[in-house]
C-alpha cells in the first residue's frame, strides 16, 4: 500500500493558473467563490402576486421575502422580524394576505412560532408563549387549544431544547390530513434542571436560564393529545408512560388514525403505536430492536390504499428500505446490498416506484436507484464516482441531477423519466449549467487538487481519508500536516463531492500545508457494524485512528513528523481535545472550537444514545474526556468558545481551562461574548476574526520552513 501511495503522491500535480491568492476577504466577506444557484423543481405558488405586491399594516410595508401559501393559494402567510430561539427554532410576527382581495391582517400582536396552514386552507394553527392556538380564517376568531403554557415549565405545541436539537424537529403538533383533528406535544420540563449563562451588555448584563438535560439526569415527562377541532376536546394518547421519548408522531393516509412512536431511554426499543384520534387507544404497529441503538429519521411514509407503510432501518447491517404490511403479517426489504441508503429522494405512489440515493459504488459517492415496492426490479439511474444530488418534479416524470466530485463544481442536468411497471429510465433533456462563472473564478486563484487515499489503523481496518497537497507540492521538502476532522457517530466529511475541501484549507495549502480529513472508526455510510463500533467509549477508537493516521504520515519522507496539527469543531473539537493530550507524542499542535470536554455535560439524548448514563458507564465517560489527560500536553493548544453557546455550553471550556491551570499547561484560548455554537457573524465581523485568528494560529505554531509567513488577511 505504501508503494502505491507514493506513486500516486508523486504524479504531476495540476496546475492551476495563479494570478491571485486566496484572501480571508475571499472567503469570508466577499462571496467570491459562491457558485450559482439553480433551484430545481418547486411547487408551484402564486409568488407573482407578492412579487410586485405592496402590502402594508398601519402605512407599513411589510418585507414578503419570507412567507407560505395556503393549500389552495387563496392566502399567504407573512413572516417579518423572525428572531432566531435555538438552532431550529424561530418567532416572527404574523400576518394573513388575502391574495384576491389584496388585504393584510396581523394575526396577533405578539411573534409566533409554526403558524402553519389546515389542510383544507380554513384555519392557521400556532404557538404563542408556549400554548397552541387555532385562527379560524373566515370568522377571524382565535380559540386557544391549551391554556397551561409556562416558560421553563409546560411548553404545548413546541419542542423543549433537548427535542428540538437532538430529534431534530421544533414544531410539534400536526394536522391531520383532513383538517379534522390536532396532535400535538405537552412537554412538562419542570422537573429538569435549568443551565444559565450571562449575556453581556452596556450595562449590568442579564442571565439567561432554560432547561437542559446532561447526561444521566431527568427529562421533559411528555404526553400526545389529539385535539378535535369540531368538538373542541383533546384526547390522551394512551401509551406506556415512564422514563421514555416520543421522537416523532405521524398521521397515516386516513384522517383517523396517528402513529405515535415510543422509545426507550437508552433508546434500543423503537414501537410505533397506531392510536385512534377519537378515543386516544392504540395498538402496536411495529416494534425494532437493536443491540446499540435505534437511529430516528423521517423515512416513514404509508401508501395511498392504507394497507402498507415504508420505512428504512439498518437491521440487515446497513441502511436499506423495507416494505411492511398494516396487519403486520408481510414485511419486504426492498433495497438491497452491503451499501448503505443515503437517502429516499422521492415515492412514486401511483407507479408504486422508489427513488433513492445509495452511498455506491464508494463510501464516499451518491448514485440514484429506483425500485418497485417489491423490490424486484431496482435500476441504477446516475453511474460512476461523484456526488449526486437529485430533484423530482411532483409526478416524477423529470428530475434535476446536480452532479460534482471533490475537485469539479456541480453541473447540472435534466433528465427525462420514462416508467413501466418493470423497467424505468433516465434519458438526458438537457445540461442547464455547468457551474462556468464560478470555474472562471477558481481559474485565476492557485488551487490544490484533492485527492482520495486509504489509511490503515492500527486494528487492520482501512480507513477513507482525502488528502489536499500545497501548490507547488516538492516530494523533495517537507510539509507540516494539519488533521481537520469531525469524527462524531453515522458523521462523513470524506465525500466525493465539491465543497468537501473548503477555501478555508485551500488557503491553508497555499500556505505551505499538506490538509488531511479522515473518517475515523464510528463515522457513517460503512455499515452498521463500522458505525456502531464506538458504543460505550466515545472518543476511544476514533482517537486511536487519528493518532494512527498521523503515525502513518509522519513515515512519509515529504512529511515534518514534528509539524503534525488537529483541527475540529464540536465533537471534532473533542478530537482535537484528545489529540493533544493523548495523541501528545505525534500531534505537536491543535486548535479545539467548542468542544466537549467531557459528555457528562452534553444533553441526553445524544449522550446516552452512545453511551448510557455516567451512572451506568463512568469509565466510558471518564476514560475517554480530555480533562483527566492535560498533564500529558506538550504541544501547543488553542482553545475558542462562544460565552452563549446554548448547545456545548462554555462550562465545557471554563473546566478544560481549570484543568489546563491545574497541570500547569501553558496554552492560548479565545472567547467570543454571547455567540452561539456556530460563533459567526458577518455584520460583527465574527467569521472573518474567527477564521484568519485559527490559520495565523496555525502558521505560527504549526508552520515550518515550507509555510509562507507573514499575516493572513
Amino acid at each position: 500500500m505504501r508503494k502505491i501511495f507514493l506513486i500516486a503522491f508523486l504524479l504531476p500535480l495540476f496546475a492551476a493558473a495563479q494570478e491571485k491568492m486566496i484572501t480571508l476577504e475571499d472567503i469570508y466577506k466577499k462571496g467570491t467563490f459562491r457558485g450559482e444557484t439553480v433551484p430545481g423543481f418547486s411547487t408551484p405558488t402564486p409568488d407573482s402576486l407578492l412579487a410586485t405586491a405592496d402590502v402594508r399594516i398601519n402605512n407599513r410595508k411589510l418585507d414578503l421575502s419570507d412567507n407560505e401559501f395556503s393549500p389552495d393559494n387563496k392566502y399567504a402567510l407573512i413572516f417579518n422580524q423572525r428572531e432566531q430561539i435555538y438552532r431550529h427554532s424561530s418567532k416572527a410576527y404574523t400576518y394573513l394576505y388575502d391574495l384576491s382581495g389584496k388585504q393584510a391582517k396581523q394575526i396577533d400582536t405578539s411573534k409566533l412560532m409554526h403558524a402553519t396552514f389546515s389542510p383544507d386552507g380554513n384555519r392557521i394553527a400556532y404557538v404563542k408563549d408556549n400554548n397552541l392556538y387555532y385562527y379560524e380564517i373566515a370568522s377571524g376568531v382565535t380559540k386557544a387549544i391549551t391554556t397551561d403554557g409556562k416558560w421553563n415549565e409546560v411548553i404545548n405545541g413546541n419542542c423543549d431544547w433537548v427535542y428540538e436539537e437532538e430529534f431534530s424537529f421544533t414544531q410539534a403538533f400536526s394536522w391531520s390530513p383532513a383538517g379534522n383533528y390536532i396532535a400535538y406535544y405537552r412537554f412538562d420540563e419542570s422537573k429538569v434542571k435549568e443551565y444559565a449563562f450571562t449575556r453581556f451588555n452596556n450595562e449590568y448584563n442579564n442571565t439567561y436560564s432554560y432547561k437542559y438535560p446532561k447526561a444521566g439526569e431527568a427529562n421533559s415527562t411528555v404526553q400526545i393529545f389529539i385535539y378535535d377541532v369540531a368538538k373542541g376536546v383533546s384526547v390522551p394518547a394512551q401509551y406506556e408512560q415512564g422514563d421514555i421519548y416520543i421522537p416523532r408522531i405521524k398521521w397515516t393516509r386516513k384522517d383517523n388514525e396517528l402513529v405515535v412512536f415510543h422509545l426507550n431511554r437508552h433508546q434500543n426499543d423503537l414501537k410505533l403505536l397506531l392510536t385512534d384520534a377519537t378515543t386516544g387507544a392504540s395498538r402496536l404497529l411495529y416494534e425494532e430492536k437493536n443491540k446499540y441503538y435505534v437511529d430516528i429519521n423521517d423515512d416513514w411514509l404509508f401508501t395511498e390504499d392504507g394497507k402498507q407503510f415504508l420505512f428504512t432501518s439498518e437491521k440487515s447491517g446497513y441502511v436499506h428500505i423495507w416494505m411492511r404490511s398494516m396487519d403486520g403479517k408481510s414485511e419486504t426489504q426492498v433495497s438491497k446490498g452491503n451499501y448503505d441508503v443515503a437517502a429516499i429522494e422521492g415515492i412514486d405512489l401511483k407507479n408504486k416506484k422508489i427513488y433513492y440515493t445509495m452511498a455506491f459504488p464508494t463510501p464516499m459517492d451518491r448514485n440514484l436507484f429506483v425500485t418497485d415496492f417489491s423490490g424486484k426490479n431496482t435500476t441504477q439511474l446516475t453511474s460512476g464516482t461523484g456526488w449526486h444530488r437529485i430533484s423530482f418534479n411532483d409526478d416524477y416524470t423529470q428530475f434535476y441531477d446536480f452532479r460534482s466530485d471533490i475537485n469539479v463544481p456541480q453541473v447540472v442536468t435534466l433528465y427525462k423519466l420514462a416508467s413501466s411497471k418493470n423497467k424505468t429510465t433516465a434519458s438526458v433533456i438537457r445540461v442547464v449549467s455547468e457551474s462556468d462563472k464560478l470555474k472562471k473564478t477558481l481559474a485565476q486563484f492557485a488551487l490544490g487538487q484533492a485527492s482520495f487515499i486509504r489509511i490503515p489503523n492500527s486494528k487492520g481496518d482501512s480507513l477513507n481519508a482525502w488528502m489536499l497537497r500545497p501548490v507547488g507540492f516538492d516530494p523533495a521538502k517537507k510539509y507540516p500536516v494539519l488533521f481537520c476532522n469531525y469524527g462524531g457517530p453515522g458523521s462523513q466529511q470524506v465525500t466525493n463531492r465539491y465543497g468537501a475541501v473548503t477555501m478555508w484549507q485551500q488557503l491553508l495549502a497555499e500556505k505551505g500545508f499538506i490538509v488531511i480529513s479522515m473518517d475515523n472508526t464510528g463515522t457513517g455510510f460503512r455499515g452498521e457494524e463500522f458505525k456502531k463500533k464506538t458504543y460505550l467509549q466515545l472518543g476511544k477508537l476514533e482517537i486511536e485512528d487519528q493518532i494512527d493516521a498521523a503515525k502513518y504520515m509522519a513515515a512519509m519522507p515529504f512529511v515534518d513528523a514534528k509539524k503534525i496539527g488537529h483541527y475540529g469543531w464540536s465533537f471534532g473539537g473533542f478530537m482535537s481535545s484528545l489529540a493533544i493530550t493523548k495523541g501528545h507524542d505525534i500531534f505537536s499542535a491543535a486548535v479545539a472550537v467548542a468542544p466537549v470536554t467531557n459528555w457528562r455535560f452534553y444533553d441526553n439524548i445524544y449522550t446516552e444514545r452512545y453511551m448510557r448514563t455516567p451512572q451506568e458507564n463512568a469509565e466510558g465517560y471518564d476514560q475517554n474526556s480530555p480533562l483527566n489527560f492535560t498533564q500529558l500536553i506538550t504541544g501547543k493548544f488553542l482553545l475558542i468558545h462562544g460565552t452563549a453557546d446554548d448547545n456545548v455550553h462554555f462550562q465545557n471550556s471554563t473546566q478544560m481551562v481549570s484543568a489546563l491551570v491545574k497541570n500547569n499547561v501553558d496554552f492560548q484560548s479565545a472567547y467570543y461574548p454571547n455567540k452561539n455554537h456556530g460563533i459567526s457573524g458577518q455584520a460583527d465581523n465574527t467569521s472573518y476574526h474567527l477564521w484568519s485568528k485559527m490559520i495565523n494560529w496555525i502558521i505560527e505554531n504549526l508552520g515550518n520552513e515550507q509555510t509562507v509567513k507573514g499575516k493572513v488577511k
